[in-house]
């Protein structure tokens, strides 16, 4: 069953991390190149943010962390995704992350992490190649 318009993305700032310049900058790169962005704004939980991602039909989950705190939080959304049989909705984050917690986040069902340094481009390239594309593209 093929996906009926644009890639819908949620692009949310988990935790106490106040700081949301380079999630603005990735919604609205991802916007710009035709996908749907629904930006959850600051402090979320990750309840939250699993709930926007399932009431808005999303097919992708874009999480922007800096706080440290990206293992509890990733680990969390992966969870709670599970619990509402929802891990078909991808999810991917960025932010200052460790290069030693890339792979053990992967592990957990992280789809990708983007570290500082990362294009606009290649962020949604990535979403391109890795989501499910609107059906006729």
């Amino acid at each position: 069953m093929g996906v009926t318009g644009p890639i819908r993305v949620v692009v949310a700032k988990p935790g106490l991390d106040g700081h949301d310049r380079g999630a603005k900058v990735i919604a609205r790169a991802l916007r710009d190149a035709g996908m749907e962005v629904i930006y959850t704004g600051l402090h979320q939980t990750p309840e939250q943010i699993v709930a926007t991602a399932i009431q808005e039909d999303a097919h992708a989950i874009g999480l922007s962390i800096l706080s440290g705190a990206h293992n509890t939080l990733f680990a969390k959304v992966i969870e709670l995704l599970k619990e509402r049989d929802a891990e078909d909705i991808v999810v991917f984050g960025g932010g200052i992350i460790p290069e030693e917690d890339i792979a053990p986040l992967k592990g957990l069902g992280v789809a990708e992490i983007f570290t500082p340094g990362a294009t606009t481009t290649a962020i949604v390239d990535w979403v391109r190649a890795n989501v499910r594309e609107p059906a006729g593209t």
